[in-house]
């Protein structure tokens, strides 16, 4: 396991966290641009926990590297759908958001094989 591996997972996992943190505290900055894209508010809950299971995820897996393998992959995957959505309700200009938040999960996923 390089150290590359370990920082990238590691800023994966608290970017994915505080990303959870910020849904569950509803934070302005977060749960309004939920609402203006048409997010059901009773799908937050959900969204925030498949965060910080990703989270979770990401960091147990620097001791069981399928578990981070598996993690970091569910994570683009939810990230991708946020850009569809952003997308989809013509927010043209916020689509690099989630992309910034996927990136070190993407890192993550190429690093450890």
């Amino acid at each position: 396991m390089s150290t590359a591996y370990v920082v990238v997972t590691v800023v994966g996992a608290v970017m994915a966290g505080f990303s959870a943190a910020s849904v569950f505290l509803h934070a302005e900055w977060t749960v309004k641009p939920l609402a203006d894209y048409g997010v059901p508010r009773a799908w937050w809950p959900f969204l925030g926990a498949a965060k910080a299971a990703g989270a979770a995820g990401l960091l147990a897996g620097l001791f069981v590297p399928v578990v981070g393998v598996l993690a970091a992959a569910g994570l683009v995957l939810y990230f991708l759908g946020a850009v569809v959505t952003v997308l989809r309700a013509r927010w043209f200009s916020h689509a690099l958001f989630p992309l910034v938040y996927a990136a070190p999960a993407v890192a993550s996923l190429v690093l450890a094989f």
